[in-house]
């Protein structure tokens, strides 16, 4: 149009959908993108209020919880700094099981609100051992330790933390420390009870999972974390909960996100209803089986390979993949992105150019997955990178025999 500035294309346009395979935010159905398009209303009408509460009912299935339920306008990072100064009090201790850069992130969040951290460090690769946490609980017989935070999946190394294991060992040392769990990038597509495993404040996101846009968080927590709550004396306003029980939504300082909760019925009708939530689990795993079986075969001819070298610890949310010695993940992904479409997951952290990581969460299938993993081993090709070629070939065998 005349008079209007020329905009040059960040990269070459590409026709067709984009191939979204990145581990967050995650690709939204169609279906979920058309019930956020609404016209503005008043977040207390009481046709929104039916909404918002069925929604709080379907997202507590998700959970497997009964008890309470705190929502956010944030991120997933806003929902840890609810969980820290809603039941902590300055200088309480907390211990952190390392898992990768989101642990690093949460235990640095920890001590810039003034709590003392322990982070008991681990291999990324290989998890951190059950009995480190034993080791850890048992020695700590004053019982300093007022809570225990953990990752549930480790979105930037690919691995995945039993946190009822963690329980166990909680209730076998009688430890009286919380449980937290971070359930962002594993909640809806592997299991979780927060209930039965007697998790006390559990931390979830939007952009996951549950396919939505990015823009609101949550917090479960139980009874007991209700108790330290109403005895902690960390300064909040924001995220109180104090403050949020005053409310009819029992949720939200300000104004409620109206149009994402349209958005997340229609996200926990296609769950829970549509698919079934125990089939969601299945596809997420059989996904992810498939994925690592490519990357496997890519590992051959001293090719990438998987930075998880644990396999009861791999995430069934997102595949890290490690690079050959001398060769750079930022000019693989480069190229699946501007010649091919298809978007993946940088390195974090000290993993930075290292890895590569296939988010295989969410609304996705087999041939969007195939597709992916196709354009991936193009590029890997193109960017002369050493590899056994036929790993697409491999993940199809695997979607074939499960």
């Amino acid at each position: 149009m005349d008079g209007m500035p020329q905009v040059k294309p960040a990269r070459p346009v590409a026709r067709g959908r984009l191939f979204f395979a990145n581990p967050g935010p995650t690709n939204i159905p169609d279906s979920v993108l058309l019930a956020t398009a609404r016209a503005s209303m008043d977040f207390n009408d009481p046709a929104f209020l039916a909404v918002y509460d069925a929604c709080v009912e379907g997202l507590k299935k998700v959970l497997k919880t009964k008890q309470h339920l705190f929502m956010y306008t944030a991120s997933g990072h806003g929902a840890w700094e609810a969980s820290l100064v809603n039941t902590l009090s300055s200088g309480d201790h907390v211990l952190i099981p390392e898992t990768g850069h989101f642990s690093d992130s949460w235990a640095k969040m920890a001590k810039a609100l003034g709590l003392r951290v322990t982070l008991l460090e681990a291999d990324w690769r290989r998890g951190i051992e059950m009995a480190r946490i034993r080791e850890a609980l048992a020695a700590d017989t004053s019982h300093d330790i007022k809570a225990v935070c953990c990752v549930h999946n480790e979105t930037a190394a690919g691995t995945r933390l039993p946190v009822e294991q963690v329980r166990a060992i909680l209730d076998e040392v009688k430890h009286p420390a919380l449980l937290m769990a971070d359930t962002i990038s594993s909640l809806g597509c592997f299991d979780f009870r927060m209930d039965e495993w007697g998790v006390d404040v559990c931390v979830g996101g939007s952009q996951k999972g549950l396919m939505l846009p990015t823009g609101f968080s949550f917090t479960g927590a139980s009874e007991k974390a209700m108790a330290a709550h109403r005895a902690s004396k960390h300064p909040r306003h924001y995220f109180d909960w104090t403050e949020m029980l005053a409310r009819r939504q029992k949720s939200f300082v300000g104004t409620v996100p109206v149009t994402l909760f349209y958005g997340l019925q229609e996200a926990l009708r296609l769950m829970l209803d549509e698919e079934g939530l125990d089939n969601v689990f299945s596809r997420h795993a059989r996904l992810a089986k498939a994925v690592r079986a490519c990357v496997n075969h890519w590992s051959g001819n001293n090719g990438p390979q998987l930075f998880c070298q644990n396999p009861e610890r791999a995430s069934d949310s997102v595949t890290a993949v490690l690079m050959p010695e001398g060769h750079d993940a930022e000019k693989v992904r480069k190229i699946a992105l501007e010649r091919f479409n298809v978007s993946t997951g940088g390195g974090l952290n000290k993993l930075g150019g290292k890895v590569f990581r296939i988010g295989h969460l969410g609304d996705l299938n087999e041939p969007m997955i195939l597709g992916t993993l196709g354009a991936v081993e193009m590029a890997l090709s193109l960017a002369g990178v050493p590899h056994a070629k036929g790993g697409v070939q491999a993940a199809m065998d695997s979607l074939a025999s499960s």
